[in-house]
């Protein structure tokens, strides 16, 4: 954050340098023209009043030669005097003060003007008696004068405002030299400042460095051991859990065997009670012991009978449930004990190897079962074999009853895997059941058809094991989507041990 805050204000003063730079540089070529233009306001002054003096010495010169040549350069310096006196106007527009002299300037000039020409008329009429005579008469007048008071104040003026704009012209440059100077020295500490945080952070990041390989070994080190004490775990809850399910199995083979043997008796003690109760009647004599006929039993034996014949229902029932839980646990203790072999599979010569195990079923239910192109893979083959067959055969077992079915197996590859979906039109999953469906021993929905739920939980843990994931997309009613995404060149590595 501190790098960041400085280099954002290096950023800003950088500007601020910028900018006042640009205004100063400009503020101080602004001031300098103004020096400039008050120079040629003085240049053209003196232009102007030389040309009248050039006049005047001409017509002068030309009284005392007599030479043509002075008569002409008198010609040609009157023909400049209004033009010069309109570019000095237009040079001090700008200027209050001196458009009121250029006001009483231009009147001097062009009586003076006139009288050249009076002079001029004169000497081309070869009067010099006369000439002489309104040289005479002009140098009495205060034309000349005026026009001499009124240039110099002219001059006085443009040499006030060129002290004046040279002080702020110089001013301006002093600014601009201080800002820059100022500016780079900022900056200067800036980058030295900006070159110890550098330095600092580079010294803490060779420390972070450090400490992250001090700690990434120690890290490694305990992964490794917490790997190794979870491998073991699991490998004793497999133990465990197959030990349980084969000590469990002895006790329930017993009584299933006592069940059996209960119902065997079953018809000699009601056959018993009918005699009692014959008997007690003297009513007809029942059955002999030992033939196969169910004894006629009345009123409340005759419940008592139903009962019992329920009531072993009922554990029967419970017994074979049994049975087929711990027949699961021992197959996934087996299974989760198997090393996965990586094998080249050819994976749509796998999926329709599959569907002909299960044509016939696909026929029952009405449903057909299209395959689309799919990847070609490496991994373990009989677990692959486990994952589709378990999502073809529940995609059949939940179809929706008077809707032919439609079971659809595609593939991709996205990214280095193999994506794999089993899509049906089938009787669908509640959103909220999602996760439920891959608990072991869980199901969802109606319970009409045969299963131990744990079909699911197994594919989740094969596909786990094969380095890939699984999820499912489906709504109620409206057909089931599975998801699965495999590594496209699996390799055997630690995980091949773990469930």
């Amino acid at each position: 954050m501190g790098q960041i805050l400085l280099l954002a204000a290096g950023f800003l003063v950088l500007v601020a340098i910028s900018a006042a730079s640009v205004v100063l540089v400009n503020k101080a070529r602004e001031d300098s023209g103004w020096v400039v233009h008050t120079v040629e306001v003085e240049n053209q002054i003196n232009t102007l009043l030389l040309e009248i003096r050039r006049a005047e010495s001409a017509t002068r010169g030309y009284l005392l030669t007599a030479d043509p040549q002075l008569l002409t350069e008198h010609e040609t310096a009157a023909a400049t005097i209004i033009p010069n006196i309109e570019k000095l106007a237009h040079l001090t527009m700008d200027n209050p003060l001196q458009i009121e002299n250029i006001a009483k300037l231009r009147p001097a000039v062009e009586a003076r003007l006139a009288e050249f020409a009076k002079e001029t008329s004169l000497i081309r009429q070869n009067q010099s008696a006369a000439v002489l005579a309104l040289l005479r008469e002009a140098a009495a007048t205060d034309t000349s004068e005026t026009i001499s008071q009124v240039a110099l104040g002219m001059r006085q003026e443009e040499e006030r405002l060129f002290a004046l704009r040279t002080d702020n012209a110089d001013r301006s440059q002093r600014l601009a030299s201080t800002v820059t100077v100022a500016g780079s020295g900022l900056v200067i500490a800036l980058a030295g400042i900006s070159i110890f945080l550098v330095r600092r952070s580079e010294r803490a990041r060779d420390v972070a460095e450090a400490q992250l390989r001090d700690n990434n070994l120690n890290l490694e080190a305990t992964v490794d051991e917490r790997t190794a004490d979870l491998r073991e775990a699991n490998n004793e809850i497999q133990r465990f859990a197959y030990i349980v399910s084969h000590d469990l199995r002895s006790p329930l083979v017993n009584i299933m065997g006592f069940t059996s043997e209960l119902e065997e008796l079953r018809t000699d003690i009601f056959r018993r009670i009918a005699a009692l109760g014959r008997t007690a009647t003297s009513a007809a004599p029942v059955l002999a012991a030992g033939t196969e006929a169910e004894p006629v039993l009345e009123g409340k034996d005759e419940e008592l009978s139903r009962d019992f014949t329920e009531a072993l229902g009922f554990i029967k029932s419970s017994i074979a449930k049994m049975d087929r839980l711990i027949t699961a646990i021992l197959n996934l203790t087996r299974e989760g004990r198997r090393e996965f072999e990586p094998v080249k599979i050819d994976t749509r010569e796998l999926i329709e190897g599959i569907v002909a195990t299960v044509a016939h079923q696909a026929a029952d239910a009405g449903a057909q079962i299209r395959i689309a192109p799919l990847p070609d893979i490496v991994s373990d083959r009989l677990a692959l074999e486990q994952i589709f067959s378990n999502l073809i055969d529940n995609a059949i077992k939940y179809l929706k009853p008077g809707l032919p079915g439609d079971i659809a197996v595609r593939g991709r590859t996205k990214l280095g895997m193999a994506v794999f979906e089993i899509a049906d039109n089938g009787r669908g999953i509640d959103p909220k059941d999602h996760q439920r469906i891959f608990d072991l021993f869980r199901r969802a929905g109606t319970q009409d058809k045969p299963g131990q739920g744990i079909g699911l939980a197994h594919v989740r843990a094969l596909v786990r094991r094969l380095g890939g994931t699984m999820s499912v997309a489906s709504e109620l009613h409206n057909g089931s989507k599975f998801t699965i995404s495999l590594p496209i060149a699996w390799t055997a590595t630690n995980r091949n041990r773990d469930t």
